[in-house]
Formats: C-alpha cells, structure tokens, sequence
C-alpha cells in the first residue's frame, strides 16, 4: 500500500472514531480538542444596591437639656408606658435631670406615650440612622435599657452588651430595667405558681423564652451594671436586682365614686389573655352574670387613651391569675377607685410590704376561690368602698412615680 493510499484509509478510520475518542486522542497527543459548544456568555453586571437613605418624615430627635447635669436615655421597649412614665418620674424628682424615653412605633400597639419613635423597620434594619442614634446616645450621661432590648436594633448584632460596652467608652453609664418575660424563668416560674402558663400544654414560647431568659440573666451577671425589676416577683429571678415599681398618672385615673350599683359591673381587660388566665376565670365570670351576680364586660382592642372611661364604669377589675403577681393594669385600676381581685403569691405580697411600709390592697383569689371571693365581695359594699379607698391610697402612695424616682436615684447618683 502506498503513502497515500495508508493515509487515506487512516482518515477514514479516524472519521469513524466516536467524537470523544477523537478528543482525547488530541489531548494526549498535545493538541487541544476542537470546540464542542459556544463559549459560555459573560455574566451580566449585578446591579449596585440602592443606597441606604432615612424616611423623609422621620421626627427630629429631642434632645437633653445641654445644662443638664443627668441626661437620661429610656429604651426601647415602653411597655405599657412605662418608659416613658419613668422618664417623667425622674425629671419631677430633680431639675437637673433630663430625660428621653424612646421605642418603635409598633404595629397594632396601644399608642402609649412617648417622647421619641420611629418606625419599626428603621429602628431594626437602617444603617444610617443606627449611626446617628449611636452618636446621639453618645450626648447622655446615663441609659436605662428596658428589657435587655438592643437600642440600635440589627446594629452591633443586635446585642445590648455591645452597645452598653461601646457607650461605657464614651462615658455614658448603663443599667437595666426587666420588665418579664425578658427575665422571668420558665423552668424557675413553674415551680412555684400552679397556674403557670409555662404549664399549660403547647405553650408556643415556653422553649423560646427559657432561652431568652438564660441569655438574658447570663449577660446582665457578665455586665456588671444596676439591675431593676419592674414588678417584685421578678426577684426571684434577679435576686440582686431592685424593684423600681410602675408608675401611672393617678391624676388621669382617679374617679369619684358616690354611688354603687347593686348589680356591680366587673371589667377584665386582659392585655394577653393566655398570660392572665383568661380562660381559668371567665367560666366562672359568665356563670355569675348569667345569675344575675354581677355585670360581667370583656375588655379588647381598646387604645390606652380610653381605659380610663372604661374603670371610671366599672366597680370591680380582674387582674391577672397565672403570673402570681400584679402590673400596670391592677394599678391603674386602683387609682381609678376600683376593687381588685387578683392571684398575688404571699412572697410577692411580703416584698411590697417590706420596701413600702403597706399591704397590697389587692383582693386574693384564684382560679379555684375566685366565684366565692367575689360573691363575699359583692354581698359587702361597706367593704367595696373601703377595698376602692385603699387601692387609691395605695397608687398614690407607691405608684406615682415618687418612689420609682428614689430608686433610680441609686444609679443616677452613682460614679460616672
């Protein structure tokens, strides 16, 4: 065979080699393989972020009286208004104190009083106005966080610590305010309080606020910083805290009483009926007006603003019967004039009458003794009034924001 003729008969063989053979006896022989597919298009250019920029109807921040010797910065939580209660505590306490009190506009919240508030998501995820908060809290002398709630929210890894660290430096002074679920211990709570609601099956937060708690209690120890507590069962918790009591407008709240109905209106207006024990007691509610005992009113979605007209109508309020404790809504109630029944632990009770010199004039019963507490209630109206007279003389006593004031005194005296 000749040259020609092998080569030809070689091509041939070649051609009928299956394509990837051919590849790779290219590659292995030095040559790359001819091009199978179409190079692979550029990737298009990602679009640049859209900057960072602040709501054009965001309000100007309040700033401290510059002559101030104490500026103090509240938040951010206001529960109930408390935060900003406690603002106004401190300032009527002393002139040269200034204070602020800020939270997020939250929707569906009560509306409570406030002397700062952005919107939700610019408290929790805007870059710019972190930075501008952080310099502005830069301008106080003291903080008190609320509820171990970070001030800046996503900034600095949403954790309080950092942020307590990083005014510390800028000598401005922290302490904490815990106001419940932040800092109270389902493991702890179920131990001592029958009702629990940490015992009620499927419970959704039981797991979730364990671990809050945990966490929370394990930063305050690792801090360092004056812990307050603002309802007194919250000591068992922080034992080395102390109670700054919730403050309410008394002056809002008071009502004159004159003349009681024979069929008295009971009013429960509970603010997370699966905390209060809302369905321990409302059998025993609807049964009692259906004989005619008394006037029973559910209370819901109503704004902050009107509860004062909704106690001024009511004779007797229903507190809360899981927690073992009382709040802001038992208070309010006595300062309006109304009796209050209420599940209050005896250890609870004790520590109001150690730091105040008076017994909590708040009715015990519980789910079990509530139908005959308030039968006997209601078959006394000469103690329906004096009950009315102590709850008012109670408010204003430990309530008014006079004694809170003398508490946070400890820290707002203390060494910068």
């Amino acid at each position: 065979m000749t040259d020609a003729r092998a080569q030809s008969a070689l091509r041939r063989l070649w051609r009928r080699l299956p394509a990837p053979v051919r590849r790779r006896a290219r590659t292995l022989a030095g040559r790359p393989p001819t091009p199978t597919a179409r190079p692979a298009p550029a990737p298009a250019p990602k679009p640049l972020p859209e900057p960072v920029t602040l709501p054009d109807d965001l309000p100007d921040r309040p700033q401290p009286r510059p002559e101030a010797s104490v500026r103090l910065f509240v938040g951010p939580a206001n529960h109930a208004g408390q935060g900003y209660r406690w603002a106004r505590a401190v300032e009527r306490d002393r002139p040269q104190v200034s204070a602020v009190a800020f939270a997020p506009t939250r929707p569906g919240g009560f509306s409570f009083a406030i002397d700062y508030t952005v919107p939700l998501p610019v408290y929790w995820d805007n870059e710019l106005w972190a930075r501008d908060q952080l310099a502005y809290l830069e301008s106080f002398t003291h903080v008190l966080v609320e509820a171990q709630q970070p001030l800046l929210g996503l900034h600095l890894d949403e954790d309080f610590t950092r942020e307590v660290a990083h005014l510390a430096d800028h000598g401005v002074r922290a302490a904490a305010m815990c106001h419940g679920s932040d800092i109270r211990l389902p493991s702890r709570h179920v131990q001592d309080n029958p009702w629990s609601p940490f015992l009620v099956p499927g419970y959704r937060k039981t797991v979730e606020l364990e671990a809050l708690a945990t966490l929370n209690a394990q930063r305050l120890t690792d801090l360092g910083i004056p812990v307050f507590v603002s309802t007194p069962d919250l000591l068992d918790d922080v034992p080395a805290a102390r109670w700054c009591p919730v403050v309410v407008d008394t002056e809002r709240w008071h009502t004159e009483r004159n003349v009681r109905r024979p069929v008295p209106v009971v009013a429960h207006a509970p603010s997370r009926p699966e905390v209060k024990g809302s369905d321990l007691v409302e059998p025993t509610l609807h049964a009692l007006h259906e004989a005619g005992v008394i006037e029973y009113r559910r209370i819901s979605r109503v704004p902050a603003r009107q509860m004062p007209e909704i106690y001024r109508d009511s004779d007797i309020v229903l507190d809360q019967f899981r927690i073992g404790s009382y709040g802001v809504a038992a208070c309010e109630a006595m300062a309006a004039g109304c009796v209050v029944l209420g599940n209050v632990r005896e250890p609870v009770r004790e520590r109001v009458r150690a730091a105040t010199g008076t017994d909590l004039p708040l009715v015990q019963a519980d789910p079990d003794t509530l139908e005959e507490v308030l039968r006997g209630v209601v078959a006394a109206p000469e103690r329906v009034a004096r009950l009315g007279e102590a709850g008012v003389a109670f408010a204003n006593q430990v309530h008014d924001g006079t004694v809170s004031a003398n508490v946070l005194r400890t820290f707002l005296d203390g060494p910068r």
